[in-house]
Formats: C-alpha cells, structure tokens, sequence
C-alpha cells in the first residue's frame, strides 16, 4: 500500500475496511529512498477514497511511485503465461508503472474515453463529433500508453545482460490481438480509431488501440514460448522477468525496489533458489519473501532475517529464528 494503485491482490480500498464494524484503516511508514526519509501515510475513512500524506503534505497516489518503486510476485501470477492477455497486459502495465508513474493517469484517461465510446457504439450513436472527441482523448493518451510500454520493454530487453547468474532469459515483445495493426502516434491511433467505427458499431465495442495488446516471451535458451514451459520454467522466467524490472530501475531510479516475493521459492529447484537469492542480494534490494519452510530459504546468507508466523488463540505470532 505504499505504492499507487491496488496493490498485490488488487484490492479495491473498501475491500479493505473491517466489517462488520467498516471500521477505517490507516498505515504510516518511515521510508528511507535516494539518501532522504520519508514520512508517508495512506488511509481510508468514512466512505471517502484512499488519501495520502508524505511529509506532512497531502500528496496523491502517483506521488507514492516517485519517492520508492515496489515490485512483487504473488502466486497468482503464476498462471500468467497460461491464462489471457488482459492479466499479461495488467502485468506489463505494472513494470511501465515502476518507471513512469504518471503511466497510470494515462491509463486512466484512455480506459475512461474508451467506456464512453462504447457506450456510443453500444447505444448505435452515429455522430461523428461524439466520436472524434473521445478518439482525440483516446489517441493521445494511447500513444503515451504505447510509447511507455516499447521504451519499458527494452529496458527489461537490457537489464537481462545483466544477471549475476544463468537465470533464463526471455526474448520480450508487445503482440496485438489479430487484425489489429500496432500504431506509435497519437495521429496514427486516430485516424486507426475513425476508420474502425462501421466494425465498431457492429461489435459494440472498440476493437484497435492498446487495449487489444499482449505480451509475448519466448524462452531464449530453448526457443520455446513461455505458455509451453514447464512448470517450473514459466515461474523461473517470471522471476527472471521481475529481476530485471528491478536491475532497470536501480540504473533509472538510482535505487532498487522494494521486492515482496510470496511463496517464491514454489516450483523451483536448489540451484535455480541460490540463483534467485544471489540475484537479490547482487541487486542489493529490500526484499520480502515467503514460504511454507525454513529449509526454502536455507542458501541464504547471513543477511537475512529470518521470521516464523504461528497463531495462537486465533492471533498471529512472529518469533524470529
């Protein structure tokens, strides 16, 4: 929650209150980031939207991404080559988010224009001036969104040369659904936009732009889509992938991320867990991990602080091991 957005489980900020009391929540965190403390608190009360608060200054969520930039894995995720591109994009969309914070507002602006046209093309709205309002919306923020996401895709592209060990490498591209022509320029997206509308109105819905966009990984070492892994290999290419976010944002940011990696050590072997715990400690990271077992966790050095989490009486207990 000290990023922008809904955090690793997506959750909507009421999603959140204790019920049934709908009690409010609050977090306040001391975040030490490029060589300065922060003070940052976000919380939720009386029905009201999610606030922020860094330095004793009202702030929105935005400003959250450019004092610290949080990474995670969850083992939801781990299904992501194998399920459709709306959880891919999401998860691409997150990686631009870590660079450019102001990578959500755009896509707001564009997902917000984009309802509205097809509401119009739902309802069988033929006035163009309707449509050349929300498409002019739609392609400037769309190109931002495009642009954003090539410019994310060859940081991760580089930042895998890298890797202080032989973690697997992925050949990474964006793919567009088919029949849809990839566009790099506001003018290009409108003019895609205005010549799509019979096909529009006949679907109901918009059919070109970035919103029909997916991402594609193919394993390098064996020239073989990531959807066709193993397994194993489609969580350690995630892993791969998530390492790489964070080596490209110690050399833009000039700091590492936060990384919060849950349940990560499923699916792996010994060798390819050293790996993982070499990376992450070459990168010089904060990181959060969990498992099921201490023995998960046993190739770690000494600069780890181990916890163990039991319950007792229905309360949680964190003892250090």
């Amino acid at each position: 929650m000290l990023s922008p957005g809904r955090g690793l489980r997506r959750a909507a900020s009421d999603d959140m209150v204790r019920k049934p009391e709908t009690v409010g929540w609050k977090i306040a965190a001391e975040l030490q980031s490029l060589h300065q403390i922060h003070e940052v608190e976000t919380w939720l009360e009386g029905g009201q939207g999610r606030s922020v608060r860094i330095d004793g200054k009202n702030a929105n969520q935005i400003a959250l991404g450019r004092i610290a930039r949080i990474l995670w894995l969850v083992p939801s995720m781990d299904r992501l080559w194998m399920e459709g591109a709306d959880g891919r994009r999401r998860f691409l969309d997150r990686m631009v988010l870590s660079f450019d914070p102001t990578h959500a507002q755009n896509t707001l602006t564009y997902e917000k224009a984009m309802r509205e046209r097809n509401r119009l093309l739902k309802d069988q709205v033929r006035d163009v001036h309707w449509y050349r309002a929300l498409e002019a919306q739609m392609s400037d923020s769309g190109a931002a969104i495009q642009s954003a996401r090539t410019a994310t895709i060859t940081a991760l592209t580089e930042a895998q040369e890298g890797a202080e060990t032989e973690f697997p490498r992925s050949n990474l591209s964006i793919t567009m659904a088919e029949g849809v022509e990839p566009v790099d320029n506001a003018e290009a997206l409108a003019d895609a936009l205005a010549a799509s509308r019979p096909r529009d109105l006949a679907a109901g819905r918009t059919l070109v732009g970035p919103h029909r966009a997916d991402l594609s990984a193919i394993f390098t070492a064996k020239g073989v889509a990531a959807k066709e892994c193993s397994t194993g290999e489609q969580k350690a290419l995630l892993i791969s992938l998530i390492l790489a976010n964070g080596r490209a944002l110690a050399q833009s940011f000039g700091a590492p991320p936060i990384l919060l990696l849950d349940e990560v050590a499923a699916h792996l072997d010994s060798n390819r867990r050293a790996a993982l715990y070499h990376e992450i400690t070459a990168l010089g990271a904060q990181a959060f991990m969990t498992g099921t077992g201490a023995e998960l966790f046993d190739s770690l050095d000494e600069n780890a602080l181990r916890l163990e989490v039991t319950e007792q009486n229905g309360e949680s207990i964190t003892n250090v091991i």
